[in-house]
């Protein structure tokens, strides 16, 4: 099963240190043991929540596998690490979840709306989004249809200070928005 799981710097997570390819544990119960990964990429975020000191990989979750439903976590006995996602391409994947499941329950780490960044990005959805945030942060986007939960856009791009200004807000199209 295909899934994301966030690390610390150089693939350690909660002091054991992973390798890329298979690892192997013996057991897998959610609450207690396994590795842990999510089938959401933003379900990495409530555990790994700063974008700056924070890796994130694509794995793929295999073995004995135990889920519970606090969010979409998954304990795994065998947990291969595939790729390391850079931040723009996990916000990709973040946002392809939504595309694929608009009507799941919203991750924590979604701002409806209208979002300003928080620990290097801001995930915005809505009808019309707009996000702000500082040099270096991620703002994405997805726009829902008027009519339903459906996502019709979905848009990312990394303030640059340049291109994309410091504390202005944007929309989908990435077109400045005033805000009263």
């Amino acid at each position: 099963m295909i899934a994301y799981k966030g690390f610390e710097k150089g693939l350690v997570c909660l002091g054991y240190q992973f390798h890329m390819g298979l690892n192997v544990t013996e057991e897998a119960n959610c609450a207690q043991n396994g590795f842990h990964c999510a089938e959401n990429p933003l379900d990495c975020l409530t555990y790994y929540s700063d974008m700056n000191r924070s890796e994130y990989y694509l794995v793929d979750a295999g073995g004995d596998v135990d889920e519970d439903d606090r969010d979409s976590k998954i304990a795994c006995t065998e947990l291969t690490v595939i790729k390391k996602l850079e931040p723009c391409e996990f916000f990709v994947h973040a946002l392809a979840y939504m595309v694929d499941h608009p009507d799941r329950i919203w991750n924590r780490h979604v701002q409806k709306n209208r979002g300003r960044s928080h620990a290097g990005f801001a995930m915005v959805r809505g009808v019309d989004p707009i996000a702000s945030g500082k040099k270096g942060d991620i703002l994405a986007f997805a726009k829902e249809a008027p009519d339903s939960s459906k996502i019709t856009q979905i848009a990312i791009v990394r303030v640059d200070g340049k291109r994309i200004k410091s504390g202005v807000w944007y929309d989908t199209n990435l077109t400045e928005r005033k805000v009263a």
